[in-house]
């Protein structure tokens, strides 16, 4: 049933935004590119959607509201769950959509396929459970706690995992009761267009779900903020767009679930097992080529053992393949634009002429312009921008320290606290982290964290609201309180 060719999962090209369950063109026919970063090829040309667009696809959501809350969580759980299998049928299709338009290894997109899907599958289930109470007040008198949808959402989703950041803001809408609006990334709206297509074909009302594709992401915003039937927004990006957003959510007082940036600590203790640590940095660092927020930014080794981990890195960095995703041998594909290789060149220029030591790479890589050498830098000052911004590419940077308070202290110097990992074969050093560590997720000897069954986010500037887990869902209800008196 569900086996089908990418042509039939992608919309007509310049029919890329969907309105009350129809595929559509925009009101001006305006369409913006979407490219290949292998090669700067074209791949498709999407609607370039504008304020009407976006109220069009309000109005729908609006409508469809009162139908989609009422309708039962056997329904909604049904749907998400046809939507997993197809999903599933069609990990191909999707993993290559996703090398194509964002550059990652098909072998990395296979790993989002299913990590994404895992959103649909949880939250077909916690539609189910909706976490209800009853008790009783100190006189006798009985109280119900229920949770209701908490309305129409805007969903605002990044580039860098496009089916992923999807699938984990419509898979708890959808199971709460929610109707929603997405707006994809402008660089990466394929894998989200696909996923639509999906949800349509496996029985989504008409109207439930809404696409806006643009390459005028303010405008779209600006005009739903200012409209009172919105009742939501969960974004994932930057922080300075995060904040703004906050602000314009103030007016109305809208619920707001922000997933911003990060600089992850990645913390090497003298009494980790190196060979394990330096498995786990691999990953934590160069998956998706270190365009993540929960990627690896500021390796802190402790002095004893910083010698051997770095020469042992160096072993694995030399060792991967630079290549278009597509080719079954590549580990590191191109960054999604020029700009970005731009920027971390000069993150790694920078930190070199401050006294920081270049293991490997630092530089431009010969498949293009948008590709840049996996690199290790060590001895990396901490006045580095390198080290205090986040890097969003393939640039290991290790800063040593001494004593273990130093190396806490130091992975906590930020302004932001998404993830944070830490090595160390002591529970008391375990334990230690996990009181300190100022993050909303942390990893002991692990290089991943991230699943969809448990609860994703962060503190300062890092954002606030939790994606996943049994948490995620209540994050698109209300909480009610009812007074039961016979």
């Amino acid at each position: 049933m569900w086996k089908y060719k990418v042509e039939s999962v992608l919309p007509q090209s310049g029919k890329s935004l969907f309105i009350d369950g129809q595929w559509r063109a925009a009101d001006s026919g305006k369409v913006f590119t979407v490219e290949n970063p292998a090669d700067g090829s074209t791949l498709y040309q999407a609607s370039d959607g504008d304020k009407q667009e976006a109220l069009a696809a309000l109005d729908s959501a609006d409508r469809a509201q009162e139908s989609w809350g009422q309708s039962t969580p056997e329904e909604r759980r049904n749907i998400l769950q046809t939507a997993y299998e197809a999903l599933m049928d069609n990990r191909e299709i999707f993993a290559e959509l996703m090398t194509r338009e964002m550059g990652k290894s098909f072998k990395q997109a296979l790993g989002e396929v299913d990590y994404g899907g895992g959103f649909l599958k949880w939250f077909s289930e916690e539609a189910m459970r909706e976490y209800g109470r009853t008790f009783h007040l100190p006189d006798g008198r009985k109280g119900l706690v229920t949770h209701d949808p908490v309305g129409p959402c805007y969903l605002i989703t990044p580039w860098n995992f496009p089916l992923a950041m999807g699938t984990r803001k419509i898979g708890p809408a959808l199971a709460a009761g929610d109707t929603v609006v997405v707006k994809p990334a402008e660089l990466t709206p394929l894998t989200t267009l696909a996923l639509v297509e999906i949800l349509r074909q496996s029985g989504v009302p008409k109207g439930v779900v809404n696409v806006i594709t643009t390459s005028h992401s303010s405008h779209i915003s600006d005009a739903l903020f200012a409209d009172q039937r919105l009742r939501k927004v969960s974004f994932t990006g930057s922080t300075p767009v995060g904040v703004k957003l906050m602000k314009q959510a103030a007016d109305n007082v809208l619920r707001t679930s922000m997933e911003l940036g990060g600089n992850a600590p990645f913390v090497v203790f003298d009494d980790a097992d190196i060979d394990a640590a330096v498995d786990g940095v691999m990953l934590a660092k160069f998956r998706n080529y270190g365009e993540a927020c929960t990627s690896a930014n500021r390796i802190l080794v402790q002095d004893g053992v910083a010698d051997e981990f770095v020469a042992k890195v160096k072993d694995r960095i030399e060792a991967l393949v630079v290549g278009d995703g597509m080719d079954e041998a590549t580990d590191i594909g191109p960054l999604i634009d020029v700009k970005a290789v731009e920027r971390i060149g000069g993150l790694v220029d920078e930190a070199v002429s401050q006294g920081a030591e270049l293991i490997v790479g630092g530089h431009r890589d010969e498949h293009g312009e948008r590709y840049f050498q996996p690199t290790l830098l060590d001895r990396v000052p901490r006045k580095a921008r390198v080290y205090a911004e986040e890097i969003f590419g393939p640039v290991l940077a290790v800063s040593r320290f001494g004593s273990d308070e130093e190396g806490i202290q130091a992975a906590n110097d930020t302004p932001y606290g998404l993830a944070a990992y830490a090595y160390t074969s002591s529970i008391k050093r375990s334990e230690l982290m996990q009181r300190r560590s100022e993050s909303g997720v942390l990893a002991i000897n692990s290089g991943v964290l991230s699943d969809a069954t448990v609860p994703f986010g962060g503190v300062k500037q890092s954002g606030v609201g939790r994606e996943g887990g049994a948490e995620g869902i209540f994050e698109y209800m209300t909480t009610k309180y009812t007074l039961l008196v016979p």
